[in-house]
Formats: C-alpha cells, sequence, structure tokens
C-alpha cells in the first residue's frame, strides 16, 4: 500500500538528521523499552506473523504515521494485532483495565524462557518447485503496481529498470504472508542505477540494491 511509510524519493519532507550511530542510544525513553518488550512477547502467542505486524503499523492513517516516534508507530501497531486477534477489546484499551470476564487461555512467556526463545529464529525461506524466471545478469522492470495491501516492492522502484545480480531461492511472499497465507516465491538483489530512480542529476557510480520477490518484477533485455 502508498502510505505513510513509503516515503522513498518523496520531496517536502525536510532533513532527516539522523543521529550518530556511535551516539544514539537503543531506547530514547523507558516506555520504548517496554513496547519493544511487549510486541515480542506478544508475538510469541501465534496469532500473527511478522508481515503481519507491519502491515498493521503501515495501516495508520499516514498523518499519524508521519507525526509517531518509531516506537509510538510500534504501539499504534501493536494494538491493532491485539484487537483483530481478539485478544484484547476497545473498551480495555480505553479503559486501562482489563475485562476479567474474558477467558485468558493464552501461553505465557515466562522471563528465563526469554533468551532461549529469541534464539530459535525462524527461517523465511521456502523450498518451490518451480525454477527461477530470471537469471543473473538479466535486466528486469518492476512492475508499476499499487497494491492495497503489504508490499516489500518500494513505490520509488516501480516502472524502473535493474540488472539480477544474485538469486536468494524460494522465500514466503511477505504480500501473502501479511494475510494470513504462506506462499513462496524465488527471491532477487536488483541492483538499480541511482539515475535510473533519482533523475540524472545523481553521480553515475551510485547504486542502490534492493531485495524484490518474483512477482515484482517483469522481464527486460540483457544486458551485453
Amino acid at each position: 500500500m502508498n502510505g505513510g511509510h513509503d516515503l522513498g524519493g518523496m520531496h517536502g519532507l525536510g532533513a532527516i538528521n539522523p543521529e550518530s550511530e556511535t551516539d544514539e542510544p537503543v531506547f530514547h525513553h523507558p516506555w520504548e523499552r517496554r513496547v519493544f518488550a511487549l510486541t515480542l512477547a506478544t508475538g510469541f502467542l501465534g496469532h500473527w506473523n511478522i508481515d503481519q505486524s507491519r502491515h498493521a503499523r503501515e495501516r495508520q492513517h499516514p498523518i499519524d504515521y508521519l507525526r509517531n516516534t518509531y516506537y509510538e508507530n510500534w504501539l499504534a501497531g501493536l494494538q491493532t494485532l491485539l484487537i483483530d486477534s481478539g485478544l484484547l477489546t476497545e473498551a480495555e484499551l480505553k479503559s486501562g483495565f482489563c475485562d476479567k470476564s474474558f477467558p485468558n487461555q493464552e501461553i505465557v512467556l515466562t522471563k528465563k524462557e526469554v533468551k532461549a526463545k529469541l534464539q530459535e529464529g525462524k527461517s523465511v525461506e521456502l523450498p518451490i518447485a518451480t525454477s527461477p524466471q530470471f537469471v543473473i545478469g538479466q535486466e528486469v522492470m518492476v512492475v508499476n503496481r499499487h497494491p492495497i495491501g503489504h508490499t516489500r516492492a518500494p513505490r520509488y522502484t516501480r516502472g524502473r529498470r535493474g540488472t539480477v545480480i544474485h538469486q536468494h531461492g524460494g522465500h514466503i511472499f511477505p504480500d501473502d504472508h501479511a494475510m494470513g497465507d504462506q506462499t513462496g516465491q524465488h527471491l532477487y538483489t536488483v541492483c538499480f542505477d541511482a539515475a535510473e530512480l533519482w533523475g540524472q542529476d545523481n553521480a553515475d557510480n551510485e547504486q542502490v540494491y534492493v531485495d524484490l520477490w518474483e512477482s515484482y518484477l517483469t522481464s527486460g533485455r540483457t544486458k551485453q
């Protein structure tokens, strides 16, 4: 979806002014630490996956998304996930109190289990029977499609040409995964010249590398 989260290449939003990576704290306020922990802990309940979590944050009104800080967007997404999955009601959210009549049959992630659970991880690779449609060195173009759901194809790449430089094999397709379906597609790294994405004012030697799933791409010519 073309929401407030997909701003690459847009003008008029002011300077970014990032903090120095050597000086920036992991959390700027104590409540951010709690939001991070709550998001991970509730994720282990298994009611949603990582792409559904991303899409929950993206579904905010663009004004809210842009006004919020990073972890305020995490909190907004978490509230959406909890309500959509039936783990929290709107009334509980507004009152700040738990409905005691609501049956609690969820698995509790204890403190001693956290480290082991975090180290487990979960692979996003998904073997598929079909052969890759594109080969290394082939020129491709990103399909100029504007889905209303979650997608990992940045808006600034759509309709632009690049070159396949790596094949990663089958991976879970995030667009379907965000809807609760686990399907797989071949995943590629595509190299774009900066001038192709941002215009001729950019230096000729600048390039951008983007990981893109097969259905995002269509064939172009093979570079000689």
